[in-house]
């Protein structure tokens, strides 16, 4: 009967082990995003080419692992982009993330309305 304990205590343990479940596997390849993204909503003195490397290293490292990007990453670095002067660059950005989350949808179209609105103005009626 010990011997069929035994067995019996080591099958058990075996299928516990075996059913143990791996770590998951995060969604988004978050890093120092957040706290970027803080530091700007405070107004924190950093250089926007400097954010702009920063988020753009990200990118580099997310694409080259295979992660995903998290929600308003690009929406984020559209509005840098756009602050130093890349217009073009931000509305790439604003449309990918409209792509990618199509939650963001509404603000994304709202921020892209407003960067061609003086456009629309000026153009003769």
């Amino acid at each position: 009967m010990t011997a069929l304990r035994r067995l019996a205590v080591l099958c058990g343990a075996l299928v516990m082990v075996g059913c143990a479940q791996q770590p998951a596997k995060p969604l988004y390849l978050w890093e120092s995003f957040p706290r970027q993204q803080y530091d700007a909503l405070l107004g924190t003195p950093t250089a926007i080419d400097e954010q702009i490397r920063t988020l753009q290293a990200h990118a580099d490292k997310a694409r080259a692992t295979g992660a995903e990007l998290p929600p308003g990453f690009r929406a984020h670095l559209g509005m840098l982009q756009l602050s130093a002067g890349n217009a073009g660059e931000a509305r790439t950005l604003w449309e990918a993330e409209k792509a990618v989350f199509p939650e963001a949808t509404v603000y994304m179209e709202q921020l892209l309305k407003r960067m061609s609105a003086p456009l629309n103005k000026a153009a003769p009626t």
